[in-house]
């Protein structure tokens, strides 16, 4: 457990990993358009539908159409999440900077360390912006229908980045330990979009299936949310069991990703 020991990045780490992700224009295009591209498209063409016939489509605001724009963001944000997460973490392998980065005698251990903050400046920076339009957008486009309170956009908003930083540790973690972006990607996105839908709707696992980090994150999503994932309503779980569920989820892939970073061959 050598790769846990106190060894904390220096703001210089943290900036240059930041940089190096903001150099990438594919990632920020791609990472925009999941995020900011999702909520301009979501409440546009909702707002749009509305003007074109308001007798068969409500406004495009509201509490309801709140839980419709959190959904969305919340799985596209989770692919931009594994998207950056992996790329920070086999990213120096892939373009076969580790060894340089390691024969400066720089820690190994601050060098990982410095892709959590690093990254996570990157990332959600873009939710934040898409959440800040779609939170807009359903207090002024509420028309007749009620708008969701102060404390529903603060709890909501709260979630869905809390949801992405989450997606982002686990393929930050998981790309670290196998080295391989596209494989994390790959694997990742199968995972959160396939197998975990699979296992949270087979009943004989029972309780088992608390361990799925989809049901602990629908678990403490607002319920302008929850009505949306049925996760929530088929497996009955407490707060706190949700919340250590994702803990441990998150310290395991940082864990493991911060040990083979400390023993890869440069």
């Amino acid at each position: 457990m050598t790769a846990l020991a106190p060894s904390l990045p220096t703001p210089r780490l943290v900036r240059a990993e930041l940089l190096k992700l903001r150099k990438r224009r594919g990632l920020v295009a791609i990472t925009a358009c999941l995020t900011v591209g999702a909520a301009l498209m979501v409440y546009g063409v909702l707002a749009i539908l509305h003007a074109a016939n308001p007798a068969h489509h409500g406004p495009a605001g509201g509490v309801t159409n709140l839980g419709h724009g959190l959904f969305v963001l919340a799985i596209l944000g989770s692919v931009a999440a594994t998207i950056v997460g992996a790329t920070a973490g086999a990213g120096d392998l892939t373009a076969g900077v580790f060894r340089e980065l390691v024969v400066t005698g720089r820690s190994r251990r601050s060098l990982f360390r410095a892709r959590i903050p690093g990254g996570l400046a990157f990332l959600l920076a873009f939710v934040a912006v898409a959440y800040a339009l779609a939170a807009v957008a359903t207090v002024v486009f509420a028309g007749s229908l009620p708008a969701p309170s102060t404390g529903l956009l603060a709890s909501a908003g709260a979630w869905l980045l809390l949801s992405c930083a989450f997606w982002f540790a686990l393929a930050l973690g998981v790309a670290s330990l196998v080295g391989s972006r596209s494989m994390t990607i790959g694997g990742m996105l199968a995972f959160r979009l396939a197998v975990s839908p699979i296992l949270l709707s087979i009943g004989a696992l029972g309780a088992a299936r608390e361990a799925v980090p989809a049901a602990g994150l629908a678990r403490v999503a607002p319920q302008a949310v929850r009505e949306f994932t049925q996760q929530a309503g088929r497996i009955p779980m407490s707060v706190a069991v949700a919340e250590l569920v994702l803990l441990a989820w998150a310290v395991a892939a940082l864990a493991l990703g911060a040990w083979r970073t400390v023993t890869r061959d440069a």
